[in-house]
């Protein structure tokens, strides 16, 4: 599986082709799911740009996503700084009119219990983001939302070229044995080597411009759908 994602918590001055608004979620998706991603993942944006778990918000990214790729995945942030608070983050997501297919979690932020309980309460998939570098891995762990997870986001912090797949490997020993399936993504320069590492362990992965605005080369992409098919061209390569 290859999850594209699609803008994160960046503002469009970092690239030009960074999908905000929802007409702009929806061409990035479809264009990069013609390139080989099979799964979305977006931040729903505010008028004034910012990440947000807005009911308006995130119906009107869904709807225009899913219309763009039908058929495909789609899953939000639920980040904690999308809201003031832990109860503000719960409230936002009972009041949801369009449900995602599954929604991240960030287990070394407070409230990841609640939060994730709320999403499973309807029926929304739950990725346990883990980051290296945190006690998130203890902290799921002792989650009784553990065995209920979609999968696990095993996201590398580490942003160096060199180190990124030391820190993965490191990563992947403290999580084993996985409750659930992995899925293993690096940031800036860490992401290709991590996505290589990836695709050699047979693991899902995921590319785009949350994660790095880089091609393997170290040019800029052009968009989203440029780095799925670099992608899928390192994925094929490594898994030969």
């Amino acid at each position: 599986m290859l999850q594209v994602c699609l803008n994160g918590a960046r503002s469009p001055r970092e690239h030009f082709h960074l999908p905000v608004r929802p007409e702009e979620l929806a061409k990035a998706a479809a264009d990069a799911v013609a390139a080989g991603a099979t799964d979305v993942h977006l931040h729903p944006k505010s008028a004034d740009g910012t990440d947000s778990l807005d009911p308006h918000a995130v119906a009107a990214a869904l709807r225009a996503v899913r219309a763009a790729a039908p058929g495909v995945a789609v899953g939000v942030t639920t980040g904690a700084w999308t809201a003031p608070d832990t109860a503000s983050r719960v409230r936002a997501i009972k009041a949801w009119t369009l449900l995602p297919d599954h929604a991240s979690v960030n287990w070394h932020e407070p409230g990841a219990d609640e939060v994730a309980g709320a999403l499973l309460n309807l029926g929304v998939g739950v990725e346990a983001g883990i980051y290296s570098g945190t006690d998130a891995d203890h902290h799921f762990r002792l989650s009784p939302h553990r065995s209920r997870v979609l999968r696990v986001l095993a996201e590398v912090t580490d942003r160096s070229a060199g180190g990124a797949a030391t820190t993965a490997e490191a990563l992947l020993a403290r999580l084993h044995p996985a409750s659930a399936p992995i899925l293993l993504h690096g940031e800036a320069a860490g992401a290709w080597p991590v996505l290589r590492l990836a695709a050699r362990r047979g693991f899902a992965a995921r590319i785009g411009l949350e994660d790095t605005l880089m091609l393997p080369d170290g040019q800029i992409a052009t968009d989203n759908a440029e780095l799925v098919a670099a992608a899928r061209a390192v994925v094929e390569a490594e898994s030969r």
